[in-house]
């Protein structure tokens, strides 16, 4: 019955061996188990604390960073089925207090590291929150009471296709930027990257787009990826590129807008096959936008702007908190086990 499982009982430390679930902090002590023993994973190590030492000593001590990294330059095996030997942990020196006193720091430890536990909690779901507003605030501009009373314009009256491309059958050459879908942030609009490039060395076509077009990612639309070029350049073939009406249309109020859910909706990016998803030109054109006057528009581009750079204030606190967090119970770990508890 016991064969191929890891036999422990109640009050055991579990310490995983395997990588990453070691580096990860797989690790706990063994309570309340029915009849007082149980069996687990092969790839324990079960560590049976004597009667000098308590479990909770044992646990808290080996989920130090320091020990989970040490345990990693012990490693033995193949890479990607590394483990950690019996005999690093046989062999690792424990400091060991009198029993009350762990007792008393283990207690100290479970309310602090509860505590950074619950702040972590509501940080990750205000993160949640946060990262929730962009399509929310764009749904209320773009599919709001105020939008429905503005007329619906096709964007096919409001984008033109800029169907000029690089090819290399035609021998180009110089220096170009490259900027494909995977140097614009999703949901954003903002370039997170380039490629330089040498037009004479391009393996494929590339489309091109001029400082002003909305270079529109079509693949996996969902990911929203909408950029305002800053300056000209190559793109993908997953990409469209479109220059703006702007004699109706404002291109920030349009990009934020085939950045909504609203535009996704309407865009019915559903039709193509889910594992691949994709938008048409054909389907681009037919979308419809509540487009107000070019005055409003400008106006609501210049709101939209200045509530996303708000949230995304926001977000940004929100994730250092979350890492500042994130670095406390090594640091409650390290003053536990240096005296300072």
């Amino acid at each position: 019955m016991r064969k191929g499982y890891t036999y422990f009982a109640e009050g055991d430390v579990l310490f995983a061996k395997i990588t990453p679930c070691m580096q990860n902090g797989k690790h706990a002590v063994a309570t309340g188990l029915h009849g007082g023993f149980g069996f687990g994973s092969t790839e324990f190590h079960v560590i049976r604390p004597g009667p000098s030492v308590t479990p909770e000593w044992v646990h808290h001590f080996v989920m130090q960073p320091w020990v989970l990294q040490d345990a990693t330059a012990h490693f033995t095996g193949a890479v990607g089925q590394q483990r950690v030997p019996e005999n690093y942990l046989r062999e690792l020196q424990v400091p060991l207090p009198p029993l009350p006193e762990q007792r008393r720091i283990a207690v100290v430890l479970q309310t602090h590291l509860a505590a950074v536990g619950r702040a972590r909690a509501a940080a990750e779901a205000q993160l949640q929150a946060a990262r929730a507003l962009p399509a929310a605030y764009l749904r209320a501009v773009f599919d709001g009471p105020e939008a429905q009373q503005w007329p619906r314009r096709r964007m096919g009256d409001v984008l033109r296709l800029r169907k000029e491309v690089v090819h290399p059958r035609d021998r180009p050459s110089g220096p170009a930027t490259f900027v494909g879908l995977e140097h614009i942030e999703s949901h954003t609009g903002r370039r997170i990257g380039s490629l330089p490039v040498e037009m004479s060395d391009l393996t494929g076509r590339k489309p091109v787009f001029y400082a002003g077009d909305i270079v529109y990612g079509y693949l996996r639309p969902y990911l929203n990826k909408v950029w305002i070029a800053e300056f000209d350049g190559l793109c993908s073939v997953d990409q469209y590129v479109y220059t703006v009406d702007t004699s109706t249309s404002d291109r920030r109020f349009v990009s934020w807008f085939m950045r909504s859910p609203v535009y996704l909706e309407r865009a019915a990016a559903g039709a193509a096959p889910a594992w691949l998803p994709r938008i048409r030109i054909e389907e681009v054109g037919a979308t419809e936008v509540n487009l107000p006057p070019l005055s409003e528009q400008r106006r609501m581009a210049a709101m939209i702007d200045d509530h996303m750079a708000t949230v995304d204030r926001l977000r940004q606190a929100l994730e250092e908190q979350l890492d500042a967090l994130d670095g406390l119970p090594a640091a409650l770990l390290q003053q536990a086990f240096s005296g300072m508890v």
